[in-house]
């Protein structure tokens, strides 16, 4: 799981631009014996056919991260942006960025501090006041390298970190697309769907077609989600903690998880030794809601992995939660086996 989780965290692919994802995995998916197709939106749907299933099984997990969009080409060579998704303008400052699929490369700049007011020193600042600085001293010279519309991730490579961590942008939600591909290729040989959704981080859109189509009985979300686990935070805001286990939660801003599936997935874990938590907090949100209402209101549940620092360019997690998320995924699976 550890080097199939780092190999998608390096993998571009902020929201609407998840080409390279989908190419990565379609082979894969193929060369299993799956069938796979793509519909109008961008998501991938893979069937692994294997022996007859008491319920239509379907697992979802987003292909697109965070990122930053290029909305002006400034005369100065400067690109003005937006934010993909949910990132906290705060972890923007002076972080390096990969501009497009060229891999341009770019600092994220702001006025110098020396022609700041005390006033705009105590203030956090606004994105429209911050700039991309690819090296360009023109906007001809600049588009030459990019244009309106391009993309960018940030310049954060995954690397083992401390003591069974990994350190990486975009861990939300690669960790669910490699326990997928893993369930695919030596999982339970179950007869199950597997969507890979797109752009899940700017209000869940692919989640909904794609379980029209599937037409599922049941569904189970692989996602990342907020770890809280720091030294300020109050126990009860800790949410969850890496290396904790896989995480289960009851409930969040997308949808009040199915309570049977939920106290399944707590037995199943207990039953086979696999570590879990519970979510100690409402917060976030997942495909869960939409393909929930897509689908009048089937049973969703959803395992997770615990996530620090989510949204931003080193994301921290534990590899060995990976892992327990695959087990506990492929435990479900196993159990619905006819």
């Amino acid at each position: 799981m550890k080097e199939l989780v780092k190999t998608l965290c390096a993998i571009d692919a902020p929201s609407s631009f998840e080409d390279a994802m989908r190419d990565f995995i379609r082979p894969r998916a193929e060369a299993a014996g799956c069938e796979v197709y793509e519909d109008v939106l961008g998501n991938l749907i893979v069937h692994k056919p294997g022996a007859p299933a008491d319920k239509r099984i379907m697992f979802a997990a987003h292909m697109d991260e965070v990122g930053i969009i290029i909305k002006a080409l400034g005369d100065d060579g400067y690109l003005k942006f937006a934010c993909v998704g949910g990132v906290d303008v705060r972890v923007l400052i002076g972080k390096r960025v990969l501009v497009g699929a060229n891999h341009v490369p770019g600092i994220i700049g702001i006025k110098a501090v020396h022609l700041t007011t005390q006033d705009e020193r105590k203030i956090v600042p606004k994105i429209n006041d911050m700039y991309i600085d690819i090296g360009a001293s023109s906007r001809e010279e600049a588009e030459k390298l990019t244009c309106c519309g391009d993309y960018a991730v940030f310049d954060s490579f995954p690397v083992d970190f401390g003591e069974g961590m990994l350190k990486a942008r975009a861990i939300d939600d690669r960790v669910g697309c490699a326990t997928m591909l893993k369930l695919i290729e030596n999982g339970p040989a179950v007869d199950s769907w597997y969507v890979f959704t797109v752009q899940e981080e700017v209000g869940t859109r692919g989640a909904a077609p794609a379980s029209h189509r599937i037409k599922p009985d049941a569904a189970i979300i692989l996602e990342g989600t907020t770890a809280g686990d720091l030294p300020d935070a109050k126990p009860h805001l800790k949410v969850c903690a890496p290396g904790a286990g896989a995480v289960l939660p009851f409930m969040d801003n997308s949808a009040i998880y199915d309570r049977e599936m939920f106290n399944e997935l707590r037995s199943l874990a207990e039953k086979n030794g696999i570590r879990y938590q519970i979510k100690q907090y409402v917060s976030g949100g997942t495909d869960a809601g939409n393909i929930q209402r897509a689908r009048a209101g089937i049973p969703v549940a959803a395992i997770s992995a615990a996530v620090r620092y989510i949204h931003s360019p080193s994301c921290v997690a534990s590899i060995d939660d990976f892992e327990q998320i695959y087990a506990l995924a492929a435990a479900f699976l196993a159990a619905h086996a006819k």
